[in-house]
């Protein structure tokens, strides 16, 4: 009875909350919704594959990638295809191999964001939207004491009532933090990944062109993964 009782007022919590009560429901929904899916795409080993890693890490200077061009062939990952566009058998210079991984590298990094800026929206508009429900149930409230629906010696239902009417800030803002946490840590993982997968194409490159001095210099700081993310 109890259990049954306490699912009664939570639903009576929810469904006293009107319309913007409704919306932010839909906006949580929205949000846990991205919240998975980043999950699952922001994995390690979904975006930088252990046997790519090791492959690379693996290669010597001077040699050819082969063995790594085999492996990226039928891998998905953004690791694979912004190293796929680094390993053509084409011939380039350094500093044109670097300015095609570093395109390439722009669109993996809008791809893991993908998502990130509607939990963004959500931030910002379900405080709002909170806000917006009470102060439409103060209205109501206030309302109907001026027409005399209400009594203002009925002080348990002027409570109840503007308790009924601060449900929808109390839900918008809850909504808002764990949006807020979420977007943070994806943004935060995203730069970590990017960081990471510059330092493996780095090391990459420098390697194909280590027999190579003639080729253009390389430069970190102007052409980095990190910069992409910005």
């Amino acid at each position: 009875m109890l259990h049954l009782a306490l699912f009664e007022n939570t639903l009576d919590f929810f469904v006293k909350g009107g319309v913007f009560m409704a919306v932010l429901l839909l906006c949580s929904f929205v949000a846990v919704t991205i919240i998975l899916l980043r999950s699952v795409a922001l994995r390690r080993r979904a975006v930088i594959p252990v046997l790519i890693e090791k492959e690379i890490n693996k290669i010597r200077p001077g040699d050819e990638p082969e063995h790594l061009r085999h492996l990226i062939q039928d891998d998905p990952s953004p690791l694979s295809r912004i190293v796929e566009v680094a390993v053509r058998p084409y011939n380039a210079t350094k500093q044109e191999t670097l300015e095609v991984v570093q395109s390439r590298a722009r669109q993996e990094i809008v791809r893991l964001e993908s998502g990130l800026f509607i939990l963004e929206i959500v931030v910002g508009i379900a405080p709002l939207l909170g806000l917006l429900g009470a102060v439409t149930g103060l209205v109501r409230v206030f309302g109907n004491i001026g027409n005399g629906v209400m009594s203002t010696s009925d002080l348990r239902g002027i409570a109840s009532g503007i308790g009924e009417a601060l449900s929808t800030t109390i839900v918008g803002l809850a909504i808002a933090i764990a949006a807020l946490v979420a977007y943070s840590y994806f943004s935060r993982r995203v730069e970590r990944l990017a960081v990471e997968m510059e330092s493996l194409l780095i090391d990459l490159i420098e390697k194909i062109f280590q027999n190579n001095r003639g080729a253009e210099a390389f430069a970190p700081e102007a052409n980095s993964l990190e910069g992409a993310t910005r």
